[in-house]
């Protein structure tokens, strides 16, 4: 991971919930980052030199304060956020009976964990941002952990289904095939990982405060195929928009044998 000028680092579309004043325009996006771009036919299995520890905990530490301290701004600005096409979506590609156990992976203040629940499942939290997890446990009722992406300590095969909305981006492209192979280890046999990112073109670094990594949807497919997953569908969000109006990549994938 190298430092380096990216003036074309995308806007991250979670800005568009919040509310103001603290997003800033795009125009206005820092220039510097510590950033990686994945080389053209770079094999997946073979992700690029990862970070110090030092590096990690400062990239953890720094996003979630900037969580931290806007919990409130965020859950307002995220709260109508209507996202049941996401969850019908990981919902309807997992095997058996329900009611199903679902983790909701970066969860939040809670918003979909009571979405969950309503439609009758066992959700639980999972978010590094203690003002999050204490508004998720308070408002859903359901059981939240407390814990890093980057340091997970999660039960073999305990979930049904992994619910990851807005939050594997966080994770640095170095990190990601083993967070992700912690997350599948997680699933049990025929699980499944739906996950959704604001797209780019394999940018990676600080995007106003938070750590970022923008994949493009063929990068996106390399890495979770090298970790094990088998892709059942890839849509763009919003809905109904213009492609060029459509900055989530939304990914439904099965838990390989």
């Amino acid at each position: 991971m190298k430092s380096g000028q990216f003036p074309n680092l995308p806007h991250d579309p979670l800005d568009g919930l919040r509310a103001a004043p603290w997003p800033l325009p795009c125009e206005q996006l820092p220039k510097r980052a510590f950033a990686y771009q994945a080389p053209a036919g770079m094999n997946p299995a073979s992700p690029p030199e990862s970070p110090s520890a030092a590096s990690l905990g400062q990239i953890s530490a720094l996003t979630l304060a900037h969580y931290a301290a806007r919990a409130e701004e965020f859950e307002a600005g995220t709260r109508d956020h209507d996202v049941g096409q996401n969850i019908d979506a990981l919902l309807r590609h997992i095997s058996g009976t329900p009611p199903f156990t679902i983790l909701d992976l970066g969860c939040g203040p809670g918003r979909d964990l009571k979405a969950f629940t309503a439609r009758g499942h066992t959700a639980i939290g999972l978010d590094g941002t203690a003002a999050f997890v204490e508004r998720a446990r308070n408002t859903s009722g359901c059981t939240v952990l407390q814990q890093d992406f980057l340091a997970l300590d999660l039960p073999a095969a305990g979930f049904d289904g992994i619910y990851a909305n807005a939050s594997l981006f966080h994770v640095p492209g170095a990190e990601l095939p083993r967070v992700l192979g912690e997350l599948r280890q997680a699933l049990r046999p025929q699980g499944v990982l739906f996950c959704s990112n604001p797209h780019g073109s394999n940018e990676e670094g600080w995007n106003r405060g938070r750590y970022g990594a923008y994949h493009d949807p063929q990068r996106w497919q390399e890495i979770l195929s090298a970790a094990g997953f088998a892709l059942l569908e890839l849509y763009y969000r919003p809905a109904g928009l213009p492609r060029e109006q459509q900055p989530w990549l939304a990914t439904v994938w099965r838990r390989g044998a």
